[in-house]
């Protein structure tokens, strides 16, 4: 059997916060969830994304520490356009959480900017430029 990636793992300090967060973004997340030490939820395609809050990691990893510094994770959202990039960023900004790089046009043909989850984690926000049809789904 080969292995298939299931899913997306991520440590939070604050469980409600985060998960407050990753709705504005359109995952479902269970009703209730907030007050729980582990959360999943099914992304499209199956594949799914988990929360554990710190406590619950050092309940079966003692030794874990919380990381410091940046880019430790990113994950990355397709938006239907460039206009609902900036939309969102500037809801999620409003709604009090840090943009690290505004909305902008980038070299490879993407709408594209980050904001900060509340742990501090970039989320990147971005759709195929108006002006290039063609770009990729992704940086390279």
């Amino acid at each position: 059997m080969t292995p298939r990636l299931d899913m997306i793992g991520m440590v939070v300090s604050d469980m409600a916060a985060s998960l407050a967060f990753y709705r504005r973004l359109g995952l479902d997340v269970p009703p209730g969830a907030e007050e729980q030490p582990h959360v999943e939820a099914v992304l499209s395609g199956g594949l799914r994304i988990g929360w554990d809050t710190e406590d619950t990691v050092r309940s079966f990893d003692p030794s874990w520490v919380r990381p410091t510094g940046d880019g430790r994770r990113d994950l990355a959202f397709l938006c239907d356009s460039p206009a609902e990039v900036d939309a969102l960023y500037a809801e999620l900004t409003a709604a009090g959480h840090p943009g690290h790089l505004k909305p902008w046009d980038a070299f490879w043909g993407q709408r594209y900017a980050v904001v900060l989850d509340p742990d501090g984690c970039g989320v990147s926000l971005f759709a195929p430029s108006e002006s290039a049809p063609g770009a990729p789904a992704e940086p390279s």
